[in-house]
């Protein structure tokens, strides 16, 4: 996935990537070279890739439809 360097050194980070780490405004990233010399980004405060269902556990509640359930898992 490539993207494009700004003249002030700025890149956005691809939406698939973002969702994949769980990275939203104000979150904290890191760039650090490997033992093989590439360069890992990944999330500064240690915590692991989240999915949007991880932000959903124990939201549900009781009484909610199978409909109503499914819709939250989409993000409508």
């Amino acid at each position: 996935m490539a993207t494009t360097v700004t003249q002030k050194g700025q890149v956005t980070i691809p939406k698939p990537i973002r969702d994949h780490l769980g990275i939203k405004p104000g979150s904290k990233v890191e760039f650090r070279r490997a033992a093989d010399g590439s360069i890992v980004f990944e999330r500064a405060d240690g915590q692991k890739s989240s999915s949007r269902f991880a932000d959903l556990v124990g939201s549900a509640g009781p009484g909610l439809s199978t409909d109503e359930i499914m819709a939250m898992t989409r993000g409508e």
